[in-house]
């Protein structure tokens, strides 16, 4: 049995993808003691990390995310084969899930609608000061704007 959960190299999966592939995976590992899950990814291993740290909250083998990431940092799947999880974006997404596993965060399936961007000062990450910022916004995973540089 092979299922393709896919998305998007350099992103976190949505919250509802993570929750899909921890079902199914949880799903295929009880249905006998004999299945395995194996995992295999294009490109960003630290993607696989998001999904393995997820895995092992959901299936309680870590009390809490924090736990969990921690674990998984350690272990580093024999012999560094899958990087922590390390993206800013892939920790809060393990929160994330934490929170909906616990009940904390309820999902909101209304859509959202983005009006504005403000930015309070410009972070200094050029030897010279400030930055020339950008914005690209997503929607369903797909580029829909880029703003100049």
């Amino acid at each position: 049995q092979v299922l393709d959960f896919g998305w998007p190299d350099l992103h976190t999966p949505a919250l509802e993808k993570i929750c899909s592939i921890c079902k199914a995976m949880d799903t295929w590992l009880s249905a006998a003691p004999h299945n395995v899950v194996v995992l295999h990814n294009k490109g960003n291993r630290g993607r696989l990390g998001v999904v393995v740290a997820a895995y092992m909250h959901y299936s309680n083998i870590s009390a809490s995310a924090d736990q969990a990431l921690d674990r998984f940092a350690m272990k580093r799947f024999y012999e560094d084969k899958v990087v922590p999880v390390g993206q800013p974006s892939q920790k809060r997404y393990i929160h994330y899930f934490s929170g909906l596993l616990s009940g904390t965060i309820k999902m909101n399936n209304k859509p959202l609608f983005l009006h504005h961007v403000i930015m309070h000062g410009i972070p200094n990450f050029e030897s010279k000061g400030g930055c020339r910022p950008f914005l690209k916004i997503y929607q369903a995973m797909q580029p829909v704007y880029t703003s100049g540089i």
